[in-house]
C-alpha cells in the first residue's frame, strides 16, 4: 500500500517555516545591533572621474558621537533615531532609519527634491527589508530593498538607492544633482560599519544619466560606555513625544500615489529650520502638517493630507 505524502510535505513546510523564522531573528538582531551609543567617523574620498580635466574636490572627515535609539521594535518594523551630541552636552536631532520587513510601498529618489512612491511585487521583496531613510526633519531622503546575508560570520545588507545632495555638499556643490549610494551596512564585534560607493550624478528629463565622479565612503560606528550618551537619552525623554507627533504628520503626507516634490525653502528657510520652532511649541499635528503642506508642490495633495 502507498504511503501518504502529507506528513513529508507537513515536514518540509514545517523546516522551511522554521528556517526563515530563524533566518528573520538574524536579521532583527542585526538591525537592533546598530543601536547603542558610538563615536563615529566620517570618511569620504573622491576616487574617479571619467573626464581627465575634473577637479577632484577635497576629502571629507568628521568625527561624532551619536546615539541610535529603536524607538519602534515590532515584528515587521523597527525604527532607530540617531542623535548626535556635542561637546558632550548639546544635542542635534540626526538622521533616522525605518526598517520594514517584507514591504512594497517604496520612494525613490528622482530629482530636484522630487520622490516618485511605488509599489513592489510581493515576490520582489520576500525575505528582504526595507531600510528608508529620513532627513533631520523626517522628510524623505531615500529608501532601498535588499536582503540581510549571514554567512561565514559576517552580517550585512546591501543596496544601491538615488538620493540628493549629501547635507555635506548640497550647500556648496551644484556641479551634480543626483547621489546614486551603493549602501553596505554590516555589524561587527565592535559596533558597525556604512560603506558607501556613491556615484554622482548628473540627471537631466529626457537624458541618459552623466556620471561626474565616484567616491567612497567609510563611516564607522565604535559602540562606547551609553553614559556617554546621557545628554542625547535626556534629551529625546523630553522631545520624543513631538516627533511621534511629527512622523505620524508625515505619514498623512506618504499615504499617496504618484510623485512628492518639496521646495527646498519657503520664506527663506530650508523646512528643518522651521521645525526648530515647531519643536519649541510642542505644536499639534494640524500645526506639522501645516508646515509641511507649505512645501508641497502639489496643490492638489495638500486639500488631502491630513484628511
Amino acid at each position: 500500500m502507498k504511503k501518504s505524502i502529507m506528513p513529508l510535505l507537513f515536514l518540509a513546510f514545517s523546516t522551511t517555516l522554521a528556517t526563515s523564522q530563524e533566518k528573520k531573528q538574524l536579521d532583527r538582531d542585526a538591525i537592533l545591533d546598530m543601536c547603542g551609543c558610538y563615536e563615529v567617523s566620517f570618511k569620504y574620498t573622491e576616487t574617479f572621474a571619467p573626464e581627465i580635466d575634473y577637479e577632484k574636490h577635497l576629502d571629507y572627515t568628521s568625527k561624532a558621537l551619536e546615539l541610535a535609539l529603536p524607538i519602534v521594535d515590532e515584528d515587521n518594523k523597527i525604527s532607530l533615531q540617531h542623535l548626535l551630541v556635542l561637546n558632550d552636552t548639546v544635542v542635534i536631532k540626526h538622521w533616522r532609519q525605518d526598517w520594514l520587513y517584507e514591504n512594497q510601498q517604496i520612494f525613490h529618489y528622482d530629482k530636484d527634491n522630487n520622490w516618485v512612491f511605488s509599489e513592489l511585487p510581493a515576490d520582489q521583496v520576500k525575505g528582504q527589508w526595507t531600510q528608508k531613510v529620513y532627513q533631520v526633519d523626517d522628510s524623505p531622503r531615500y529608501a532601498g530593498s535588499s536582503t540581510w546575508v549571514h554567512f561565514d560570520g559576517k552580517h550585512y545588507w546591501e543596496n544601491q538607492s538615488d538620493s540628493p545632495l549629501p547635507r555635506r555638499e548640497y550647500s556648496k556643490r551644484s556641479d551634480y544633482n543626483v547621489m546614486s549610494r551603493g549602501n553596505r551596512q554590516e555589524i561587527t564585534p565592535y559596533g558597525w560599519i556604512h560603506e558607501q560607493d556613491n556615484d554622482k550624478i548628473i540627471r537631466k528629463n529626457g537624458q541618459d544619466d552623466v556620471l561626474l565622479a565616484q567616491e567612497k565612503g567609510y563611516n564607522t560606528y565604535v559602540k562606547v560606555a551609553d553614559e556617554r550618551c546621557k545628554a542625547a537619552t535626556d534629551w529625546w525623554a523630553k522631545h520624543k513625544d513631538f516627533w511621534a507627533v511629527a512622523r505620524d504628520a508625515w505619514e498623512d503626507i506618504y499615504e499617496r500615489e504618484g510623485d512628492l516634490t518639496l521646495l527646498k525653502q519657503v520664506d527663506g528657510q530650508p523646512m528643518f529650520m522651521q521645525f526648530y520652532e515647531l519643536e519649541a511649541a510642542n505644536a499639534n499635528k494640524d500645526e506639522i502638517l501645516e508646515l509641511i503642506n507649505k512645501f508641497v508642490t502639489d496643490n492638489a495633495s495638500k486639500g488631502n493630507a491630513g484628511q
